[in-house]
C-alpha cells in the first residue's frame, strides 16, 4: 500500500503536463495492484504450506571422550498436515542443519561435573492482583520461587552443557512452590511496674519498660514503643542541686611505647650531660664489654616463646564535665580531690597468625568398600602465633577432602560373619520335666531331643583373604631367594591365612546364628515275635541227609516286627525235640470211603477205604512217590446197621492233646465220644455199654526236653585287611562307611529250663551264623580353629589404674572326634603377660617467673600527680613452656591436647609508691579444732615503711586477719528414689534339681535389692557418699521364686479295651497333681477331638475329665474265647410205655467257654468271656427211632447263602440214613432247606476302619517322631464286629492306610543369654543416675515348654555422687572510678556450686577446691569472662538500657501447624529518658533477633473481663498465659464498650450486651408499644418452706435485694425461683407459651377421667375356661436356682 501511494502522488505531481484520464489511470492502479497481490499470496501459500521439520540430536559419537565429538538428527520435508513430502517441495536455504559437534560424555566424567544449586529467590505470590483479599489472612498466601541450576566443572566451577550433567542426573527443579506467611505484627510484653522517681526531692521522672516477645515477620506492623514516662513529685531539695558531672570516656585501643631511638631524640637534649657523666663513671672499656655481654646473656636466657610474642602497651582516656543538659564544659567546673586515672598498662592485641597450607597427602583409604570407593586426603598448617589481648582465633588446622584412589595397592576392608561349629550330640534329657524320673538316665531315652552349637565371628571376605595370601607368597619369596629352603611353605601359609581362627564376637554386626535346634534320637524297635506253632512230626535234621536216624520235631514261630540293628536281637524262632523214627514225608487222610459190608451184604460188619495225599514237614502237598517209604494208611473197619440193629453216631473228632510233652509225671492224652441213635429191637444187636462210646490215645509222647540255639550279641567290628578298602560309602546305618570289617558272636546250644548243653543236642543245620561282614564307619578327627590374636595389651599412656595386665588367645572346637579319630587338644585358651609398658609420658605447663612490672611510658603520665615516681599500676608477662612429667621438653601442641587450660601470660601488678600501704603475703589459715561453729584465722602484717604510718594502722580500712568458718563435719544419710530390681549375686544361678541340664537353668533365688544412699552435710548440701561412711547403698534380701513346671501323675493302668470282638480302644491318663506357677511349665493342653472320642467310648468311665490322656486302638480276637460243646446224650425218652425204648424225649450236652489257642480249645474260662449270642443250644427236643423207624445221620451244617441276600435264594443241609427200614417203610427226607433271610441266616460284611489314635511314642521318647494307627474291622450287616476271616474270604477292598506318621512338639523351654555387664551410669552425677544390663532371647519357648520371662532388663540406682559445676555470681554495679558517669567497669566471681542433678536444685555454694578437678567453664563456655565495661549514664542523659533476656523460641504457626519457616527469639533495649529537655538526644530503640531450635507454636486470643457499666477490659493473651500486645488479630477484637440509643435511665436498668436496655436481676421488664423498656417492676417471690422452715403456709413476699447473689448452691437450703414472663424486648418468653400448653392438655384429661367415672359399666361375661394354668419354671442350669 505504501508503493501504491508513492506511484499515484508522483502520478498527481506531474498532472499537470500528462494528459492521462482519470478512469484510465484508476484501471491501471487497480491492474498492478491485483498482479502484486497475486504473487504475493502464491508466496505466501508455498511458503507456509511445506515446512522442514527435525527429529532430536542422536547420541554424540567419537573416539575420544570429551569435545570433538559429532552427533546427527532427522530432516525432512512435511506438510502442515502432517505428511511427508518431497524435499525439494521446502526451501533449501532455510533447511535446518543435520550434524552438530557435540561433547561425548564418558562415565568417568560423572566424578568432575555436577549440578550447581542456586539459593531459592524470595518467594513471590502468584494470585492474581485483582482477587479481593479476604479482610484476615488465615493461612497466607501462594506464591512461587524459583532458583539457578547449572552444570559446572567441580573443580574449578566453570559452566559446561547441561547435557553433561543430565546425563548423569535429570535436571532438578527450577521452580517450587512456597507459602507467603500471613504479617506477623510485632508482639511485646506487658510493661513493668513503674520505676522509682528518678530524684528524690523536686520533680522527676518515673518510666516502664516492656520487651520484645516476638519480632515482625513478613510485612508486619513494627513494634510499639517500649518506654513509658510519667512525671513524679516530690518535696523541694533543701540544698542545690548538682549541674554538673565528671565523665569519664572510653579506653582508647593499646599503643605501643614509642622506640628507644625516638625516646633518645627527645631526650638527647636534655640528658647529654647525664651521658657525658655515666661515660666518665665507667672508664673502662673491658669493663663496658663485660657488662654487654652480660646483658646479652640475660637475654638468651629469658624465657621468651616463638608462641607468644606479647608486648605491653599503654591506653588512654578523656575525662570531660558535663552540664546535666548533655553540654560539654570545662573541666574546672568538676574539681574533686582525686581526679580519675587516664592511661593504664594493656596488652597488644595480636590475631592468631597460622602457617601455610602443606600440600595435599596421597589419597589414602585403610580398606577398599564398593559402597563408598573414595579415599581421603589431608593437608594441614601450623600455628605460628598464638592470638593474645583478645586477637581473632586459630582458625581450623586441618583439611580433608574425598578423592579418588590410584592403584590396586589398597586391600579391601574386612568383612565379618559368623561360623558355628558342629551340632553337638542330641540330648533328650533337657526336654523332661521337673518331676521327670528318667532326668538322670541318658542312655535309654530317645525321640525328640535339642542340640546346641557354638557361634564365633571369624573375617569373612575372600578378597581380603586373597590380597594377604598374595602378600605373604611375595614375602615368602622374597625370603626363598635370600634362604632358598628345600620345601615350599606356600600350604602351610595358605592354611594359616584361609583358616577361620575366631575375632572378637563384637565385630559381626548380624545376629547370632541358632545355637540350639530340635533332633531326633531313633527310638530302638523292640523285636516282636508271634506265638509258637503246633510241633511239627518227627523229621530227620536234614531229608538230604538221612543216614544219621536222628529226628526232631521242630515248632516255630516268626518275627512280627523287625527291630533296630537286625534279627539278631531277637529271641531264638525254633525250638527243637528230639524224636525216634523220624521222616520226612508221610501220608495224609483226606477223606474216608463209603462203608462197604463184608461178602456183599446189605448191611453189618463192613471196611471203609481212606482217601490220602502226601504232604512233607510242613503240611504242604508234595508228590506221591516222595511217600513210598512211608506206611500206607490201612482200610478202615466199620459197621452198617441192620434193622433192628443199635445204631451209633460217628466218631467225634480228637479233642486237643491235655500236655504239650510228656514226662514223668505228665502224659498226653486225647479223647473222642459217640452217641447211640437208636437202640436195638428184638433180635438186633445190642447198643454197647457206655464205656465203649468213648475211646482214650496218648498224644505228645515226646519227652518235654526242648533245646534251641541261643546266640549273643554281636561283637565289634574290627577292621579286616585282607579285603581292600571301600571308597566312602553309605552303611546301613546311614553314616559314611570307609572300610570292611568282621563281627563275630557266640553261639550255644540251651536246654529250656536247665541251660547250656552239648551242641549235638540241637539241630546242626539250624544253627545261627557266628561271624558276619560289616562297614567300619570313618574316622572324624578332632577339627578346632587356629588361635585367634592376642587381646590387646593396655595402651602405654591410658589413663586410670591399668588392671588388664595379660592378654589371651583362644580357639573353638570346629569338629569333635569320633569314631577313634584324633582327640581334641586339652588347652583351648592360652594367656600370657603383657610385656612391660614403655614409659608413660604425660605433659604439664611449666611456668616461668613472673618478669618485672611495666608500668606506663613516663612520657605518657609525666603531667599526672605523683609522676615523679615509678610507682603504680601495670601488666607483667611470663614465659610458659610444655614439659614432659619426667622434665624433658615437649612440643607446645602436646600440652594444649593433654594438660589442660593453659596458664595465664599476663597479670595485672603494681608498684607501690612511697605513700601506699604494703603488707606481707597472707599466711596459711590455722587448723581447725574440729568442733562444729569453730573458725580458722589467717594473718598478715605491715611491711617496710608503711608500720610508722597512722593510715596504714586503720584495720578497719586494711584489716590484718581474716577469719573463716571451719567446716563441719555432721553428715546425714537418707534413702533416694527406688528400689532396684531383685538382682542375684555375680556368678550364682541356682539350678533346679541340683542338675545343669541345658535349657533348664533359671535364675532364682535369694537376691538382693538395692537403694541408693544420698550424704548431707550439716547444711543440707550433697556430699560424697564416704563421709556417712556408706558405701552407696542399702541392701535387703529378696527372694526370685524358682519357676516349677506343671506336676501330673504317672500314667494309669490301660483301660480294657472297648470290645471283645473287633477294634476297640483302650485309655491310660495322667492327673493333675500341682499347677505351674513363676513361668513354669505349662500343663499340656486337651485335644477337643480325641477326648470326644474317649467319652464316646468311655462313657461309663467314673465321670471324670482326665487332664492327659492317651487312646489307642485294640483289637479283640473274635475266636479267642469259643463255645466248646460235648456229643449230645443219649435221647431219653419220655413216654411211659419203655418197652420199645422209642418216641420223642429230650437230650442234653454240655457247653463251655474254653480259651482258643494255636494247638486248639484249651483250659475252660469264664462264660461272659464268650459272645453270649452265639452261645450253642444246652438241650434240644429229640426223637428215639423205633427199630423199625429208619434212622437218619445227624443233620450236617447248613449250606452258605448265596450273596448278596435275597429271600429268594435257600440254603440247606442233608443228612444221610443210617439204618434202613424193612421193606415197606421209608426214610425221611435227606435234605432240608430255608429261605435266605437278611440278618437272621444270611449277613453281608465289610470292612470298617476306626479313628486314628493319638500320636503314641516310644516308653523312651518324650516328644517327636511318632506313629498314629487305626485297626480294620470286619462288620455284620446286623452292626455286630466278627472275625477277619469273613471279609478276607470275601475278598473285600482294603485300601485304607493303617498307620501314618506324627509329630508331637517338642516341650523346648525358652533359653536367653547370660546377662550382659552393667552399663555405664546414665548420669554422671546426682540422685537419678542408673546403670542397666540386658540379655537376650536365644531360644523362644516352643510347644509345652517355658515361657520367656517378660523381664529382659534390670537396673540398679549408681552410687550417688554429688554435681559440681562453675557458676557465674550476679554482675556487681557498674563503677566508675573517681567520677560521676562514663566508661565504667563492672565485675563478677565464678563459684564453685554442688547440685543433685535435677532441674529444681539451683544449687549450694561450696568450697572451690571441690571445682579443682573441673575444667573452668560456665555452662559449656570456656572463655570466662570476669570483667567487662559498662557504662553510667551521667544526669540528664537519654540512653538505652541493657538487652533484655532472649525471648523464648518462637515457631511460625497456624492453628498449631509448623510451615517450617524456622524459629526466631528476640530481645530488645528500651529507651530511658532522665530529662524531657534532652528528648531530642535520645537514641532509638533497639532489637534484633535470631534463628534458635527447640522452638513451640504459640496461639493469640483476646481475652475479657466481665462488664462494669458500658465498659470492659481487652487484652491478648498467648497461650502460654503470657500477656501481651500484638498478635490478636485486630478484625476479631471484641469491643470493649457498649451504649444503648436512648440511653437506660429507667431504676435498676442497664444496656444489655445486645445494646437494648434491660432489667436487673429480680425485676421485669415492662416496654412500650414500640418495644422502648418503659420500667422495671418487682417479681413476687415463691418461697418454698424447707426442713428448717417447717410452717405450713405460702406467703408471697417482696424481694428485698433480688440483684444480691445468694450464698446457698442449687438444690441446698431455702429455694426461690422468680418468675419473669415477659423478656428483654417485652415479648412473653417461650416457657410461658409451654406452660399454657400444659395447662390445656391437663384440662382435658380432667374432663375425660370425669366422663369414663360417671358412665354406667357394662355387665362382664362369665369366662368358662377359666382356670389356673399351672407355672412352668424352665431350669437352665443354675445351681443357684
Amino acid at each position: 500500500m505504501g508503493l501504491t501511494r508513492k506511484r499515484r502522488n508522483v502520478f498527481i505531481t506531474h498532472g499537470g503536463s500528462a494528459k492521462v484520464s482519470v478512469p484510465c489511470l484508476r484501471a491501471l492502479i487497480m491492474l498492478l495492484f491485483a498482479i502484486w497481490d497475486t504473487a504475493a499470496q502464491s508466496e505466501g501459500e508455498i511458503k507456509s504450506t511445506y515446512i522442514w521439520k527435525t527429529g532430536p540430536w542422536g547420541r554424540c559419537m567419537g573416539d575420544d571422550c570429551g569435545p570433538g565429538g559429532i552427533q546427527t538428527r532427522a530432516v525432512w520435508c512435511a506438510h502442515v498436515e502432517g505428511w511427508t513430502t518431497l524435499p525439494t517441495n521446502c526451501k533449501q536455504h532455510e533447511r535446518p542443519e543435520n550434524q552438530q559437534n557435540c561433547f561425548k560424555i564418558c562415565e568417568w566424567h560423572k566424578e568432575l561435573y555436577d549440578w550447581q544449586l542456586g539459593d531459592w529467590n524470595q518467594c513471590k505470590p502468584v494470585s492474581s492482583r485483582y482477587v479481593e483479599k479476604p479482610p484476615e489472612c488465615i493461612r497466607g498466601e501462594e506464591g512461587t520461587q524459583n532458583r539457578d541450576v547449572s552444570c559446572v566443572q567441580k573443580s574449578n566451577g566453570a559452566p559446561a552443557e547441561d547435557a553433561i550433567c543430565e546425563y548423569f542426573e535429570p535436571k532438578p527443579h527450577l521452580e517450587q512452590g512456597c507459602l507467603i506467611p500471613c504479617p506477623q505484627d510485632c508482639v511485646v510484653s506487658e510493661f513493668s511496674p513503674w520505676s522509682e522517681c528518678s530524684k528524690t526531692c523536686g520533680s522527676g521522672l518515673q518510666h516502664r519498660t516492656r520487651s520484645v516477645v516476638a519480632p515482625p515477620l513478613f510485612d508486619g506492623r513494627p513494634c510499639p514503643n517500649l518506654t513509658e514516662f510519667q512525671a513524679c513529685q516530690f518535696n523541694p531539695c533543701d540544698a542545690e542541686e548538682s549541674l554538673y558531672s565528671l565523665k569519664v570516656g572510653s579506653w582508647s585501643s593499646c599503643s605501643l611505647p614509642h622506640s628507644r631511638e625516638v625516646r633518645q631524640t627527645r631526650k638527647k637534649g636534655k640528658n647529654r650531660d647525664k651521658d657525658k657523666q655515666r661515660e666518665k663513671g665507667v672508664k673502662d672499656a673491658e669493663m663496658r664489654e663485660l657488662i654487654k655481654k652480660k646483658r646479652n646473656r640475660n637475654r638468651q636466657n629469658r624465657q621468651d616463646n616463638k608462641f607468644w610474642d606479647i608486648q605491653i602497651g599503654y591506653q588512654t582516656r578523656e575525662v570531660t564535665c558535663t552540664h546535666k543538659s548533655g553540654k560539654t564544659v570545662a573541666l574546672s567546673f568538676c574539681q574533686q580531690e582525686t581526679m580519675p586515672v587516664t592511661f593504664q598498662s594493656c596488652i597488644m592485641t595480636k590475631d592468631c597468625q597460622v602457617s601455610e597450607w602443606t600440600e595435599w597427602s596421597p589419597c589414602f583409604k585403610a580398606c577398599y568398600e564398593i559402597s563408598s570407593p573414595k579415599g581421603i586426603r589431608i593437608r594441614t598448617r601450623t600455628i605460628k602465633q598464638f592470638p593474645v589481648g583478645g586477637g581473632a582465633e586459630c582458625p581450623e588446622l586441618e583439611e580433608k577432602e574425598q578423592c579418588s584412589l590410584q592403584g590396586d595397592s589398597i586391600p579391601p576392608c574386612a568383612a565379618y560373619a559368623w561360623r558355628t561349629t558342629e551340632w553337638s550330640e542330641c540330648r533328650v534329657d533337657p526336654l523332661l520335666n521337673q518331676q521327670d524320673k528318667r532326668r538322670g538316665i541318658q542312655t535309654v531315652l530317645c525321640g525328640g531331643g535339642v542340640q546346641t552349637r557354638e557361634g564365633y565371628c571369624v573375617q569373612a571376605n575372600e578378597n581380603l583373604l586373597l590380597y594377604l595370601n598374595t602378600l605373604k607368597e611375595k614375602e615368602e619369596s622374597q625370603s626363598q631367594t635370600k634362604s632358598k629352603p628345600s620345601t615350599a611353605p606356600h600350604l602351610s601359609i595358605t592354611f594359616e591365612i584361609t583358616a577361620s581362627k575366631p575375632v572378637d564376637n563384637k565385630l559381626c554386626s548380624e545376629p547370632v546364628p541358632n545355637t540350639t535346634q530340635l533332633c531326633h534320637v531313633p527310638c530302638p524297635i523292640e523285636c516282636e515275635v508271634s506265638s509258637w506253632s503246633a510241633w511239627r512230626p518227627c523229621t530227620y535234621e536234614s531229608c538230604d541227609d538221612q543216614q544219621t536216624k536222628k529226628g526232631f520235631k521242630l515248632r516255630k514261630r516268626i518275627i512280627v516286627n523287625e527291630p533296630t540293628g537286625g534279627t539278631g536281637n531277637c529271641p531264638h524262632l525254633i525250638e527243637a525235640i528230639p524224636c525216634e523214627e523220624p521222616s520226612c514225608f508221610d501220608w495224609r487222610i483226606v477223606r474216608l470211603g463209603e462203608c462197604v459190608p463184608d461178602d456183599g451184604k446189605p448191611c453189618g460188619p463192613g471196611t471203609q477205604i481212606p482217601e490220602v495225599v502226601c504232604v512233607n514237614n510242613d503240611g504242604d502237598e508234595v508228590e506221591r512217590q516222595l511217600c513210598i517209604d512211608a506206611v500206607f494208611p490201612a482200610p478202615i473197619i466199620c459197621d452198617i446197621p441192620c434193622p433192628k440193629d443199635c445204631v451209633l453216631s460217628m466218631w467225634s473228632e480228637w479233642s486237643s492233646c491235655s500236655h504239650t510233652c510228656s514226662g514223668k509225671n505228665t502224659e498226653g492224652r486225647q479223647m473222642r465220644t459217640r452217641s447211640i441213635l437208636a437202640y436195638a429191637g428184638e433180635g438186633g444187636i445190642q447198643c454197647p455199654n457206655t464205656s465203649s462210646l468213648q475211646e482214650v490215645r496218648s498224644c505228645n509222647e515226646h519227652p518235654c526236653t526242648v533245646y534251641h540255639w541261643q546266640s549273643g550279641t554281636w561283637g565289634p567290628c574290627i577292621e579286616d585287611t585282607s579285603v581292600s578298602t571301600l571308597n566312602s560309602s553309605s552303611s546301613w546305618s546311614g553314616e559314611a562307611a570307609c572300610a570292611m570289617g568282621m563281627q563275630t558272636r557266640k553261639v550255644i546250644c540251651v536246654r529250656v529250663n536247665v541251660g547250656q548243653v552239648g551242641p549235638k543236642k540241637c539241630p546242626e543245620s539250624l544253627r545261627p551264623e557266628t561271624v558276619r561282614p560289616c562297614l567300619l564307619p570313618c574316622t572324624k578327627d578332632c577339627i578346632v580353629t587356629p588361635y585367634s590374636d592376642w587381646t590387646p595389651c593396655p595402651t602405654p599412656c591410658e589413663e586410670g589404674d591399668i588392671t588388664i595386665k595379660k592378654q589371651v588367645r583362644h580357639r573353638v572346637i570346629i569338629q569333635f572326634p569320633a569314631n577313634g579319630g584324633r582327640d581334641c587338644p586339652e588347652t583351648l585358651y592360652e594367656e600370657k603377660d603383657c610385656e612391660t609398658p614403655p614409659v608413660c609420658y604425660s605433659y604439664r605447663w611449666k611456668t616461668h617467673k613472673w618478669r618485672r612490672c611495666q608500668l606506663v611510658p613516663w612520657y605518657v603520665r609525666q603531667d599526672s600527680p605523683g609522676a615523679h615516681e615509678t610507682c603504680g599500676p601495670g601488666l607483667q608477662t611470663r614465659a610458659i613452656s610444655c614439659r614432659r612429667q619426667d622434665g624433658g621438653q615437649a612440643d607446645i601442641a602436646d600440652c594444649l591436647k593433654y594438660a589442660g587450660t593453659m596458664p595465664s601470660l599476663t597479670q595485672a601488678c603494681q608498684i607501690p609508691c612511697q605513700d601506699d600501704c604494703q603488707f606481707t603475703n597472707w599466711s596459711k589459715f590455722s587448723m581447725c579444732s574440729g568442733e562444729c561453729g569453730s573458725v580458722r584465722t589467717r594473718k598478715r602484717s605491715l611491711a617496710g615503711k608503711s608500720k610508722k604510718r597512722e593510715r596504714c594502722k586503720n584495720t578497719q580500712v586494711y584489716p590484718l586477719v581474716e577469719t573463716q568458718f571451719c567446716p563441719c563435719n555432721k553428715y546425714t544419710a537418707q534413702p533416694v528414689g527406688n528400689w532396684s530390681d531383685c538382682i542375684l549375686p555375680e556368678g550364682k544361678v541356682e539350678v533346679m534339681l541340683g542338675m545343669k541340664v541345658q535349657g533348664d537353668i533359671k535364675e532364682c533365688g535369694q537376691g538382693y535389692r538395692y537403694q541408693a544412699m544420698a550424704c548431707y552435710d550439716q547444711d543440707n548440701r550433697l556430699v560424697e557418699t564416704s563421709r556417712c561412711n556408706s558405701h552407696g547403698y542399702i541392701e535387703e534380701a529378696c527372694i526370685i521364686p524358682c519357676p516349677s513346671d506343671c506336676k501330673l501323675s504317672e500314667w494309669s493302668n490301660w483301660s480294657r479295651c472297648s470290645k471283645s470282638c473287633g477294634s476297640g480302644v483302650k485309655v491310660r491318663s495322667k492327673w493333675l497333681r500341682e499347677k505351674p506357677y513363676n513361668g513354669g511349665r505349662p500343663c499340656p493342653k486337651l485335644d477337643h477331638v480325641s477326648q470326644a472320642q474317649v467319652t464316646l467310648h468311655f462313657k461309663q468311665v467314673e465321670g471324670l475329665l482326665f487332664n492327659v490322656y492317651e487312646v489307642v486302638p485294640c483289637h479283640s480276637d473274635c475266636s479267642q474265647y469259643v463255645w466248646v460243646t460235648e456229643p449230645w446224650s443219649v435221647c431219653k425218652v419220655t413216654n411211659v410205655d419203655l418197652k420199645e425204648n422209642c418216641g420223642e424225649g429230650v437230650q442234653t450236652r454240655k457247653v463251655r467257654c474254653v480259651q482258643n489257642t494255636v494247638d486248639g480249645p484249651s483250659d475252660p474260662v469264664e462264660d461272659y468271656l464268650c459272645d453270649p449270642e452265639e452261645m450253642p443250644l444246652g438241650a434240644r427236643k429229640c426223637a428215639l427211632p423205633c427199630p423199625e423207624d429208619c434212622v437218619m445221620s445227624e443233620w450236617g451244617h447248613w449250606s452258605k447263602c448265596p450273596l448278596p441276600c435275597n429271600e429268594s435264594s435257600v440254603r440247606e443241609r442233608s443228612s444221610i440214613p443210617i439204618r434202613k427200614p424193612p421193606d415197606g417203610k421209608t426214610c425221611p427226607e435227606p435234605t432240608e432247606t430255608e429261605s435266605c433271610n437278611l440278618n437272621k441266616n444270611c449277613h453281608h460284611y465289610m470292612y470298617n476302619v476306626t479313628d486314628w489314635s493319638t500320636c503314641q511314642l516310644s516308653e523312651k521318647a518324650v516328644c517327636g517322631n511318632g506313629i498314629k494307627t487305626r485297626m480294620l474291622d470286619c462288620v455284620r450287616s446286623d452292626g455286630r464286629s466278627v472275625d477277619l476271616r469273613y471279609c478276607q474270604e470275601l475278598g473285600l477292598e482294603k485300601s485304607w492306610q493303617m498307620n501314618t506318621s506324627c509329630v508331637v512338639e517338642c516341650p523346648l523351654n525358652c533359653q536367653l543369654s547370660d546377662w550382659s555387664s552393667w552399663s555405664e551410669c546414665s548420669q554422671t552425677c546426682g540422685l537419678t543416675g542408673r546403670m542397666w544390663r540386658h540379655r537376650k532371647i536365644i531360644q523362644s519357648s516352643q510347644g509345652d515348654g517355658r515361657p520367656c520371662p517378660s523381664q529382659m532388663e534390670q537396673s540398679k540406682p549408681c552410687t550417688i555422687r554429688p554435681c559440681y559445676k562453675w557458676q557465674y555470681d550476679q554482675w556487681s554495679s557498674c563503677k566508675v572510678e573517681d567520677a560521676q558517669c562514663g566508661q565504667g567497669v563492672r565485675f563478677r566471681n565464678i563459684t564453685c556450686m554442688v547440685f543433685d542433678g535435677s532441674q529444681e536444685d539451683e544449687g549450694k555454694v561450696v568450697e572451690e577446691e571441690l571445682c579443682g578437678d573441673l575444667e573452668p567453664s560456665v555452662d559449656g563456655d570456656k572463655q570466662i569472662l570476669l570483667e567487662e565495661d559498662c557504662t553510667v549514664p551521667c544526669p540528664g542523659d537519654c540512653y538505652l538500657m541493657d538487652w533484655s533476656t532472649w525471648s523464648p523460641c518462637q515457631l511460625t504457626c497456624v492453628n498449631g501447624e509448623d510451615f517450617d519457616f524456622g524459629a526466631v527469639q528476640a530481645r530488645s533495649r528500651a529507651v530511658i529518658i532522665q530529662e524531657l529537655e534532652n528528648q531530642h538526644m535520645c537514641p532509638e530503640q533497639a532489637w534484633e533477633s535470631r534463628t534458635c531450635t527447640d522452638g513451640q507454636c504459640y496461639e493469640y486470643k483476646w481475652m475479657t473481663s466481665p462488664w462494669k457499666g458500658s465498659s470492659r477490659m481487652v487484652w491478648c493473651q498467648r497461650s502460654d498465659g503470657l500477656n501481651v500486645t500484638g498478635g490478636c488479630s485486630l478484625v476479631s477484637q471484641p469491643d470493649f464498650n457498649r451504649s444503648c440509643n436512648p440511653p437506660c435511665i429507667s431504676p435498676h436498668s442497664y444496656c444489655t450486651e445486645n445494646g437494648v436496655c434491660g432489667c436487673q436481676e429480680g425485676y421485669t421488664e415492662v416496654t412500650t408499644s414500640g418495644g422502648i423498656l418503659d420500667q422495671c417492676t418487682r417479681i413476687p417471690v415463691l418461697e418454698i418452706p424447707t426442713e428448717g422452715n417447717k410452717k405450713g403456709d405460702v406467703k408471697t413476699s417482696r424481694a428485698i435485694n433480688p440483684t444480691q447473689a445468694t450464698n446457698s448452691s442449687t438444690g441446698r437450703g431455702g429455694r426461690t425461683w422468680f418468675l419473669q414472663p415477659f423478656g428483654p424486648d417485652g415479648r412473653l418468653k417461650t416457657w410461658v407459651y409451654g406452660v399454657a400448653a400444659g395447662a390445656f392438655v391437663l384440662l382435658i384429661f380432667i374432663i375425660s377421667m370425669i366422663y369414663l367415672a360417671c358412665k354406667k359399666p357394662k355387665k362382664p361375661q362369665r369366662r368358662q375356661n377359666n382356670r389356673l394354668k399351672p407355672l412352668t419354671l424352665a431350669y437352665d442350669g443354675d445351681a443357684d436356682m
